[in-house]
């Protein structure tokens, strides 16, 4: 919502663009629609009477408004009276508001972040959420700000810069308005990987420890949420796939999320906040001494030889093709490196996994037996660019 500057005025055109799988599954979303083009007065009374009508549910109020103390203050004090629980500043938005000085243009900068956190943790009683750009090289900085500035809580992702493509019998970009286009907001399922990074740089950083998070981009099913919440999320948020499927796929979360705490004996979601972010960690820590080896599963092969041509073409030739009167696939050892792009690409679940070879264990690619020990890389005292490997 806002009430300041010029009015916001919506393209009449195409306003979503999808990246789609053959059979026409969602992957990706882009849109480059602005913020609420209805008026504000209709906006707080309607908020006044959901609020009213479902007086146990929690309402949280986005805002976005242009970066002046006036305006935060004239808006906070009038969603206060609509008897909301909370606001979230919407500091995300890489289109369209940004270019007005709100969204992006206010989330990519750390002091403003901290500065306009400030001001509505002064001038409202309400719980402040920030919701972050990921349009950003380091997403900790701007979650620091925020914490600095005293908010309650942060959420991420907004939508991430992107153009959907080019229309090959125009060669115009696509979906254009007329003859034009611009670059839009990217959400849906393939922006969940990018959120969940963020979202554990933020829960594994020590200057936001106990930062509460609410987690943002492609939750679509218990399994994406359940990722969101034992990487930090305390809560997670849903849009693209309320769009594709309608509100009831909410419900099929909850259930999908509740089933799965019964069987794993969980009582609560808190018990689950977080519990994987100890097992983030920079590439430098990891177990430089961890050996493992592909399996194809015979019985389960379709002999599609996948997982040959992806080896021998762009990996290392550890896959052998048999032709014995089937075609037949196996691994070589002694030259597989466990990089996991043989079980990426198979498409029978399960048919290729990944052995640890155990203490002891011969490796083949060395004839050495495994040894038990962890390898940490540190910088080099006389060159930060350079490491050097101490175990």
């Amino acid at each position: 919502m806002g009430e300041a500057g010029p009015p916001v005025v919506n393209v009449n055109g195409p306003r979503y663009g999808a990246l789609l799988t053959p059979d026409r599954r969602l992957i990706g979303f882009n849109n480059i629609e602005l913020i609420t083009d209805r008026d504000l007065e209709i906006n707080l009374s309607e908020i006044a009477q959901v609020k009213r009508e479902w007086a146990d549910r929690a309402m949280v109020v986005s805002l976005m408004v242009p970066c002046v103390e006036a305006s935060w203050k004239a808006i906070l004090a009038r969603v206060q009276d609509t008897g909301a629980d909370g606001i979230e500043l919407n500091f995300g938005c890489p289109h369209g508001m940004s270019e007005r000085g709100m969204g992006a243009a206010v989330g990519q900068v750390p002091e403003y972040i901290q500065m306009v956190t400030a001001w509505c943790k002064h001038y409202s009683k309400l719980p402040v959420i920030v919701k972050l750009t990921p349009n950003i090289t380091d997403i900790r900085q701007p979650a620091r700000a925020a914490k600095n500035g005293g908010a309650d809580a942060v959420s991420l992702i907004n939508t991430i810069n992107s153009i959907m493509g080019v229309d090959p019998a125009t060669l115009t970009m696509s979906p254009a308005v007329g003859n034009k286009g611009s670059h839009g907001g990217y959400c849906g399922p393939a922006v969940k990987p990018i959120a969940l990074n963020m979202v554990a740089e933020i829960a594994r950083d020590p200057l936001t420890a106990g930062l509460p998070i609410s987690g943002i981009g492609g939750i679509g099913t218990w399994r994406d949420a359940l990722d969101y919440i034992a990487l930090g999320s305390g809560t997670v948020q849903v849009c693209t796939a309320a769009m594709v499927y309608g509100f009831k796929i909410v419900q099929e979360m909850k259930d999908g999320l509740s089933n799965y705490m019964d069987d794993m004996g969980f009582k609560s979601v808190s018990e689950i906040v977080g519990r994987a972010v100890p097992t983030v960690s920079d590439w430098r820590y990891l177990n430089f001494n961890h050996v493992s080896k592909a399996v194809i599963n015979q019985d389960a092969c379709i002999g599609c030889g996948r997982c040959h041509i992806a080896c021998e073409d762009t990996s290392h030739q550890a896959i052998t093709s048999l032709v014995d009167g089937a075609r037949k696939f196996e691994v070589i050892e002694a030259e597989c490196v466990g990089c996991n792009l043989c079980v990426a690409v198979c498409p029978v679940p399960e048919c290729i996994t990944m052995r640890t070879v155990e203490i002891g264990d011969i490796d083949l690619r060395t004839n050495k037996k495994v040894q038990a020990g962890h390898a940490d890389w540190t910088t080099h005292p006389n060159n930060p660019m350079r490491v050097v490997e101490t175990v």
